[in-house]
């Protein structure tokens, strides 16, 4: 992180924040959806346990759900639409080491896209405004740098769950087992370089999975080992809400304005 004096540095400072917090999303989606469409849930009654957690795993037939997640740097929560190509995540950070807390939100609808970002903790942060911003990702130097829709499982339950060395069902509905998270798509899953920094304990991370009655996914939870500069921690994706959440709309009228300049500072550093 740039280390810098005054209300510039602490910008700076922030903005490093920021890239870390945009990171993060690899909790959600980067991934894609699983390769192999699923069958409805309980149509082979000869599925392996892997196999019926993967057909467990939300995709793009759904309707509108809700999501949670944790990983070693954020919590994040929202909705998730596939037939409207949209998502809802909202992401915090606690306090760095100069006291600044960070929250952004994002809303993806097809290809737009508006966020909203709040700091505090530390005089001189950015201020913008408390509405959905329009973003023109011509106008960001990194456009891949802010989240896309790319699938149902933004939080790369399948991938992860491909990646199972073993799965055994304890019961109706539960699942415990071992990923493999340290190469291909489950690697992705993780934060830059955790992956490696994991080594040999990486080979084999316990998990825990519930599927609900209604034959989805509701949460699946990895307990990871202290790696690099991380210490233990559960890695958690939960969906929940398919049938009773509201679609997503692109927001409308005061709602919504073009972000601002310094919108575009901030996500360009």
């Amino acid at each position: 992180m740039t280390q810098a004096t005054g209300s510039v540095g602490t910008v700076r400072r922030t903005m490093g924040t920021v890239a870390a917090m945009l990171a993060a999303t690899t909790l959600l989606g980067g991934c894609g959806p699983k390769s192999d469409p699923a069958a409805a849930p309980g149509t082979s009654p000869t599925a392996t346990p892997k196999q019926a957690l993967l057909d467990a795993v939300p995709d793009e037939t759904e309707g509108a759900f809700q999501f949670t997640g944790k990983d070693a740097s954020s919590d994040l929560r929202g909705r998730i639409d596939p037939a409207s190509k949209a998502f809802e995540m909202n992401m915090a950070m606690p306090p760095d080491k100069d006291g600044i807390t960070v929250k952004m939100s994002f809303l993806v609808v097809d290809q737009k896209i508006w966020m909203k970002a709040k700091f505090s903790g530390h005089p001189g942060l950015p201020k913008l405004p408390d509405k959905w911003m329009a973003l023109d990702r011509s106008k960001l130097t990194d456009a891949d740098g802010v989240p896309a829709y790319d699938g149902a499982d933004q939080g790369n339950a399948g991938p992860l769950i491909e990646a199972a060395t073993s799965v055994k069902q304890q019961g109706p509905g539960k699942y415990t087992g071992f990923i493999d998270v340290t190469a291909g798509e489950a690697a992705k899953a993780l934060d830059d370089g955790e992956a490696a920094a994991l080594g040999e304990a990486g080979k084999q991370v316990p998990f825990t999975a519930l599927v609900g009655s209604d034959g989805h996914l509701s949460s699946l939870v990895l307990e990871m080992p202290a790696a690099g500069g991380h210490k233990a921690y559960r890695y958690v994706v939960a969906y929940s809400g398919f049938g009773s959440t509201p679609k997503i709309t692109a927001p409308t009228g005061s709602a919504a304005i073009k972000a601002p300049a310094l919108a575009y500072q901030v996500l360009n550093g």
